[in-house]
C-alpha cells in the first residue's frame, strides 16, 4: 500500500527538526552568556516628598536626582548586541504605598517621534504567530514587574509619549500575553526638547507580592525607537533565547525595604446599571423591556500573593461585541473571551493548546465562554454568583473557580462550572502541573481531569506535555486526550514537532474541543537569513504542514508546503505560502449554512499571499489574498485592514473580508465589512465605534461605547447596541435587537 503523502512529508519533516536542533544550541550557549545577572536598586522617598510629589510626566523632583540610573542598554534589533543608538534612563523610588517608575527616552531627533496613540490599552500586542508581547505603531517603553522573581509570571507596564496607558499579565515565561487586564494605575507622559519622558505610579496593592522584607523582585525594561524600528533591552537581548517575554532572563529591583504588609487589602466594587432593551420575537413583535440592576465585585489578599475574587450578579453590558466570522469549515467557530471577571488570571486556568488566529484551538481543557453564553442560540445566561482564588503558595501556582449560571426557561437549567489547577515550580522556569475542570446540572455532569508540565532543556529548547481523561455520567464522553511538543528556536534555526491525539468519546463541556477522534501531527522547520539589504532585515525560509487522521489512522485531512515571510527593516513584512493538500469529510455537512458538501476526497492546495505596511505611518494595510482548491470547486478570499489615525485623539479601522466559493453544490459570496472608530478625549474618556456587515446573513450590527474612568479603577460605560436583518425576512434593514445600557462602577480599597 503507498503511504500517503501527507504522511512522508510529516516523516521528513520530524527528521529535519532533530537536524535542525544541535547545528545552532551554541547560540543557546552564547544567549546564555550574554545576559549577565544585573540589579538596580529603587529609592525610598519620604512621606513629605510624596506629599509634593506631581505626576507630570517631567521628573523634576528631588527624590529622582537621587535614585540609581540604569542606562546600559542593548540591540536586539537590528543590530543584535550592540549598545542601543539612544540613552533611555530608568529609575525607581518607593514609598509606603506606591512604587514609581520615571523614563526618560532622550532622542537625537525629537521632532521624528511617533506619537499617535492616546487611547487605553493600545501601546502593545500579541504577536499573530507565537502571542509574545510586540510593540504597536509608536515609541514606547514597557516595564516588566515579578515580585515573587518565581521567573515565569510578570506585570507589564508600557507608555509612550502621551502618557497612554497599557498594562498586561505574561505567564509561563510568554506563553499566554494576557493584555485583557486590567490594573489600577496612573501615568503621565510628555515630550521633550530633548526626547520624551514619563512617570508611572503603581499603587503597591495592585501588585501582589511576598511578604518578605527586602526580597529581590524581577525587573527588565524594553524600548522601541519606532522610527528606527529598533528595539532595546536592558536584559534579556538575545535573538536566540531572549525577549522580553522570557521573565527568567530579567535582571532584579532590589532595596525594597519596610513595604507594607497585605492586611485585609479588601476591594470592593459595586456597579449599577439601568437600561432599555429590545429583541424580536418569533411572532414578530419587539417588546421593549427595562433593565435595573445592581451587582457586586470583591477582592482580597487571603495572603501575600494569593487573591480571592468574589463576584454577584456579574453583568458584562460594556463589553464588545464579537468580530463577525463565516464559518468556512466542517467544525465550529471559535470566539475569544472578552469578559473582565474571566480575564484576570486566565494564564493559571490555561491547559491544552491555546488559539492561534487562523485556526480554533484543537484542545483546550477550560473555555470561559462555556459559561453564561449560549452561542448557538445567541442567548446571554444571567451569572448568579461566582468565586476564584488565584496566586501564588511557596512554590505552587493555584487557581480555583467556582460560577453558577441561572436557568432560563426553555434554554438551559441552572448550571455550576468549577475549576481548580495547581503547577508546582521544578527548577528555575519549569513546571509539573494538574487541572480539573467540572459542569453540572441537575442529575448531569461532566468531570476532566489531566496532567501537564513544561521544561527548558536549554534556553532554546522547549518541550511541553499534558494527557486529560473525560467523565461523563451515562453512557459514552469517557475518554483520553494527550499531546506533546517540541520547540527548538534561535535566531537563525527553529523546528517544532507536536502531536495531539483526542478519542472519539472525549467530552469537555467546560471547555473546547475543535474534532473528536483525531490524531494531529504538525511540523516545522525554519532557517532565517539576514541579508545586507537595505530595506530588509530578515528572511524566514519555513517548512512545514500538519496530519489528521482518526484514532484508528483513517486519513483525514492534510497540508504542507514552503511558507516565505520577509520583514523589512520599516517594520512591514511580506510573506507568501504555497500549500498544497488534501480533505477528506466522512460525512455530509453544510458549508456556512449555505451549500452541502458531501463526503469524499478532495484537493485542497491553496496559495496566499499576506502583507502589511509600516505600522509607524499614519495610514498604514495590512491583509490577504488566497486561492484554493475547494471541496471539489475553488475558494478565492480576500481580506484586508486600512487603518488610519490621522491624530493621537482619532483611530480608524476599515475592515473587509471577501470569501468567494464555487463548489459543485451551488455558489456564494460572503462579505464582512467593518468599521472600527475611536475618539479618545483623553486618557481617560474614550468612545469606540464598531459597525459590521454580514451578507450571508443581511445583517448590520452596531457597537457604540464610551467608557469616562472617573477615578483609577472605576468606570462610566454608556452602551449602544442595534442589529438589523437576517436573511430570512423580506426587509434586510428590519430592526432585530436593540439595547441602551448606562453602568456605573465605584472602587473602594480598605
Amino acid at each position: 500500500m503507498t503511504e500517503p503523502s501527507g504522511e512522508r512529508i510529516i516523516r521528513f519533516l520530524v527528521l529535519l527538526f532533530i537536524l535542525s536542533f544541535p547545528l545552532s544550541c551554541h547560540g543557546s550557549v552564547r544567549a546564555q552568556e550574554a545576559v549577565e545577572s544585573g540589579t538596580l536598586r529603587a529609592h525610598r522617598i519620604s512621606p513629605g516628598e510624596t506629599e509634593v510629589f506631581q505626576l507630570d510626566g517631567f521628573l523634576t523632583e528631588a527624590s529622582w536626582s537621587e535614585a540609581p540610573v540604569l542606562d546600559r542598554f542593548t540591540q536586539q534589533e537590528p543590530r543584535e548586541g550592540r549598545p542601543a543608538s539612544e540613552t533611555t534612563r530608568v529609575r525607581v523610588l518607593y514609598d509606603s504605598r506606591h512604587l514609581y517608575v520615571g523614563i526618560e527616552a532622550l532622542d537625537s531627533e525629537p521632532e521624528r517621534i511617533v506619537h499617535r496613540i492616546l487611547q487605553r490599552d493600545r501601546i502593545m500586542r500579541a504577536d499573530g504567530f507565537d502571542q509574545r508581547p510586540v510593540f504597536a505603531g509608536d515609541d514606547a517603553v514597557a516595564i516588566l514587574l515579578d515580585p515573587f522573581d518565581d521567573n515565569r509570571n510578570a506585570y507589564v507596564f508600557a507608555t509612550n509619549p502621551n502618557g497612554a496607558e497599557f498594562e498586561a499579565l505574561l505567564a509561563d515565561e510568554g506563553k499566554e500575553f494576557n493584555v485583557d487586564w486590567r490594573g489600577v494605575w496612573e501615568v503621565a507622559g510628555t515630550r521633550t526638547d530633548r526626547g520624551w519622558s514619563a512617570e508611572l505610579r503603581i499603587p503597591l496593592r495592585t501588585l501582589r507580592y511576598p511578604n518578605e522584607p527586602g526580597r529581590t523582585w524581577g525587573f527588565n525594561v524594553y524600548r522601541i525607537i519606532r522610527r528606527k524600528n529598533e528595539k532595546v533591552f536592558w536584559q534579556g537581548w538575545s535573538r536566540d533565547s531572549g525577549g522580553f517575554h522570557r521573565v527568567s532572563l530579567a535582571g532584579g529591583l532590589e532595596g525594597l525595604q519596610e513595604l507594607p504588609s497585605p492586611g485585609l487589602n479588601l476591594e470592593v466594587k459595586p456597579y449599577v446599571l439601568g437600561g432599555m432593551r429590545q429583541k424580536r420575537k418569533v411572532d414578530g413583535t419587539l417588546p421593549r423591556n427595562g433593565d435595573a440592576e445592581v451587582g457586586l465585585d470583591l477582592k482580597t489578599e487571603v495572603r501575600p500573593g494569593l487573591v480571592m475574587d468574589l463576584t454577584l450578579n456579574t453583568d458584562f453590558a460594556q463589553v464588545e461585541v464579537d468580530d463577525q466570522q463565516v464559518n468556512l469549515t466542517r467544525f465550529g467557530l471559535f470566539f475569544p473571551e472578552k469578559r473582565d471577571f474571566f480575564l484576570e488570571n486566565s494564564g493559571i486556568f490555561r491547559f491544552g493548546v491555546t488559539a492561534n488566529p487562523w485556526e480554533p484551538p484543537p484542545f483546550q481543557m477550560f473555555f470561559s465562554r462555556r459559561i453564561g453564553i449560549e452561542e448557538d442560540e445567541d442567548e446571554v445566561v444571567p451569572l448568579l454568583a461566582g468565586g476564584r482564588l488565584t496566586g501564588r503558595v511557596g512554590g505552587q501556582t493555584v487557581g480555583l473557580l467556582n460560577v453558577v449560571t441561572d436557568e432560563v426557561e426553555g434554554l438551559v437549567e441552572r448550571e455550576s462550572f468549577s475549576v481548580v489547577r495547581v503547577k508546582r515550580d521544578v527548577g528555575e522556569n519549569n513546571y509539573l502541573g494538574f487541572m480539573a475542570t467540572d459542569r453540572r446540572s441537575g442529575n448531569d455532569w461532566n468531570t476532566v481531569v489531566g496532567a501537564d508540565g513544561g521544561f527548558y532543556l536549554t534556553p532554546s529548547f522547549n518541550v511541553q506535555g499534558w494527557l486529560t481523561r473525560t467523565l461523563t455520567k451515562g453512557a459514552g464522553g469517557d475518554d483520553l486526550a494527550y499531546s506533546f511538543a517540541a520547540d527548538f528556536s534561535t535566531d537563525r534555526w527553529g523546528s517544532l514537532l507536536r502531536h495531539i491525539a483526542i478519542g472519539a468519546d472525549t467530552e469537555a463541556r467546560a471547555g473546547f474541543i475543535e474534532r473528536e477522534d483525531v490524531r494531529r501531527t504538525d511540523a516545522y522547520a525554519r532557517r532565517s537569513f539576514r541579508p545586507r539589504w537595505g530595506l530588509v532585515r530578515k528572511i524566514d525560509l519555513m517548512l512545514g504542514g500538519n496530519l489528521f487522521t482518526s484514532m484508528g489512522g483513517a486519513l483525514q485531512d492534510w497540508e504542507a508546503g514552503p511558507i516565505l515571510r520577509t520583514e523589512f527593516e520599516s517594520g512591514a513584512g511580506l510573506t507568501l505560502m504555497a500549500r498544497p493538500g488534501e480533505n477528506r469529510p466522512d460525512e455530509e455537512f453544510d458549508l456556512a449554512d449555505t451549500l452541502v458538501v458531501a463526503p469524499g476526497s478532495y484537493d485542497a492546495g491553496s496559495v496566499m499571499l499576506r502583507g502589511s505596511t509600516d505600522p509607524s505611518r499614519a495610514l498604514s494595510f495590512e491583509g490577504s489574498v488566497r486561492a484554493a482548491r475547494f471541496y471539489g470547486g475553488d475558494l478565492v478570499s480576500l481580506e484586508g485592514t486600512l487603518n488610519a489615525a490621522p491624530s493621537p485623539q482619532v483611530a480608524l479601522a476599515l475592515g473587509f473580508n471577501r470569501n468567494q466559493v464555487d463548489i459543485p453544490s451551488g455558489s456564494f459570496t460572503a462579505d464582512l465589512m467593518s468599521l472600527r472608530a475611536s475618539y479618545s478625549f483623553s486618557t481617560r474618556l474614550t468612545t469606540n465605534l464598531l459597525l459590521q456587515y454580514n451578507s450571508l446573513d443581511e445583517a448590520v450590527s452596531t457597537n457604540l461605547r464610551m467608557n469616562f474612568i472617573h477615578r483609577p479603577g472605576s468606570d462610566l460605560f454608556l452602551v449602544l447596541t442595534e442589529e438589523r436583518g437576517d436573511r430570512d425576512w423580506s426587509d434586510p434593514w428590519r430592526l432585530s435587537q436593540r439595547a441602551m445600557v448606562v453602568k456605573l462602577t465605584y472602587l473602594k480599597r480598605f
